[in-house]
């Protein structure tokens, strides 16, 4: 009997797992595809030892690499870009094999594997340019800010997006003049691979991106604690955990963390448009994305036109599994979160909640599948009311205006994404009232994702710092002033009386108060 697993070539598998950083002989561990439960190839379950290695040798390889020039650099990212284009099948392959996502979904992520790379490629020269400053004294000060490496980074990715966040935290990092030491999640540790193996076949020098794979409660400590500068994305409880150990070695950290997204529909919403986007921001990825939306509120004026066709449409969902392109959503990706989205649903309705649409698993499909869910009459106290579902589940809630919408909104510590569906001007008003990182206003969450010279990243307990743009690339970066002083010193002259050393620098910053500030 063919499984999801025999999708993917078993040479191809053990190819990728010799680019763990792992000595010989170390225990292996295999994860299980979502689609039906069938074993996935194996990879080394790395030791403290094994980053260790990989953080010496992607040390030692950082120097020279810091060294070239930056253009350098971006043409091994660019050269990764076209191979990733060109793989894409392959790379779609082995993301829905580990992940449970529909074609779709991989399609989506493979492109977003590209797009964030390719922004970076382009635009990573310009943003670490070194940057003339204004002086003390102007003519005779001369400030100049250079961007140096951290020196090693580590990046600790997810399994919902297991490719794209890799790419989009190690790239930067790697073009920022890094070493990078990686660590996949346990469930998809392929998909980082995959892409790791596009970068060393476009020129990076393979010491200098080191992969370990393993539990974070193993490998977690001794990457912390051997890196100039982590990047983290994750549940808030261990993003607490890791945002403290750096604390305590005074290193910078960079952390994606949970949300629990709303989405606005107000009365001049233009509502064909609201339903698809919508079903697209609740239940793509099979919901499982960090800016995914879980919380609905539609003004009074519109409810009950807008709900009833977003239930319709919700039930026409396509929900499958395998290769081909007819599905618009696959599996949930692994047991822990089934649970989660069952036991959410199940806890909604036993206190009152109606279902709209969905509720139900569908173990004819596979073992993971739940139908994409809607529920309406959600109680305040409920679990799915205020924790991060992480699935195929959204809550529908009257609101008597937009202000109401807000308020609610904002009644949540999170704060990754949110979204608000209106005219393009009052949404955008409506927007910079929302405690978000990102708010799309007439999308769900791909105009801000998909933009990637904007920052990306959470308020609150979604988290702190910064991805993409130039705020993601400069974050792995230290500034240094080089200030060079001609003429005259900043301190008195040799000889001169203190007291007139004083009033003249009074008189200086007198006339220093009116002159304009660029």
């Amino acid at each position: 009997m063919t499984t999801a697993a025999d999708r993917l070539d078993a040479g191809l598998l053990t190819r990728l797992a010799t680019l763990v950083t792992a000595a010989p002989g170390r225990p292996r561990q295999s994860s299980r595809a979502p689609f039906d439960g069938s074993p996935v190839g194996e990879v080394p379950t790395c030791t403290a030892d094994d980053v260790r290695e990989a953080q010496r040798r992607a040390r030692a390889a950082q120097a020279e690499w810091a060294a070239r020039p930056v253009a350098d650099r971006c043409r091994v990212a660019l050269r990764f870009c076209d191979l990733v284009v060109q793989r894409r099948n392959e790379l779609m392959d082995v993301l829905q094999v580990e992940t449970g996502k529909a074609r779709v979904s991989a399609f989506e992520e493979v492109v977003d594997v590209a797009r964030s790379a390719g922004y970076a490629a382009r635009s990573a020269a310009r943003h670490l340019r070194s940057e003339r400053r204004r002086g003390a004294l102007p003519g005779l000060t001369r400030p100049v800010v250079h961007r140096r490496p951290k020196g090693l980074v580590g990046v600790v990715s997810p399994w919902d997006t297991p490719m794209a966040l890799a790419v989009s935290d190690a790239v930067p990092a790697l073009l920022g003049g890094n070493g990078v030491v990686l660590k996949p999640d346990a469930q998809t540790p392929f998909s980082a691979l995959a892409a790791v193996d596009l970068l060393v076949r476009a020129g990076l020098p393979r010491e200098l991106l080191g992969v370990v794979t393993g539990r974070g409660s193993v490998l977690g400590a001794p990457l912390v604690d051997g890196v100039d500068h982590l990047v983290f994305t994750g549940s808030t409880a261990t993003g607490r955990t890791v945002a403290e150990r750096c604390g305590r070695r005074l290193v910078s950290c960079s952390a994606e963390l949970g949300g629990k997204n709303p989405m606005l529909v107000l009365a001049d919403a233009d509502l064909d448009r609201a339903v698809e986007g919508a079903v697209r921001g609740c239940f793509s990825n099979g919901g499982q994305l960090c800016m995914h939306l879980e919380r609905l509120y539609v003004e009074d004026a519109v409810y009950d036109r807008f709900v009833p066709a977003l239930a319709e449409r919700t039930r026409r969902i396509r929900l499958g599994g395998g290769f081909g392109w007819d599905a618009e959503m696959g599996s949930l990706a692994n047991r822990a979160q089934f649970d989660v989205v069952t036991r959410h649903v199940a806890d909604a309705v036993a206190a009152g909640a109606r279902v709209l649409a969905g509720g139900r698993p569908r173990p004819d499909l596979g073992p993971l599948f739940h139908e994409p869910t809607l529920l309406e009459g959600v109680g305040g106290d409920v679990p799915v009311a205020r924790e991060e579902t992480f699935g195929p589940v959204a809550t529908v809630t009257r609101v008597r205006d937009a202000d109401e919408a807000v308020r609610r909104a904002n009644d949540t510590p999170y704060g990754l994404n949110a979204s608000v569906w209106s005219t393009p001007r009052r949404g955008a008003a409506v927007a910079a009232g929302i405690r978000a990182g990102t708010v799309n206003v007439n999308e769900g969450y791909a105009a801000a994702w998909a933009s990637h010279d904007a920052p990306m990243g959470g308020m609150g307990d979604s988290g702190l710092g910064r991805r993409h743009g130039r705020e993601g690339i400069l974050a792995v970066t230290e500034a240094q002033t080089v200030a060079v002083q001609r003429g005259l010193p900043l301190g008195p002259l040799p000889g001169m009386p203190l007291d007139r050393y004083a009033r003249v620098m009074t008189a200086a910053l007198r006339l220093l108060r009116r002159v304009p500030v660029a």
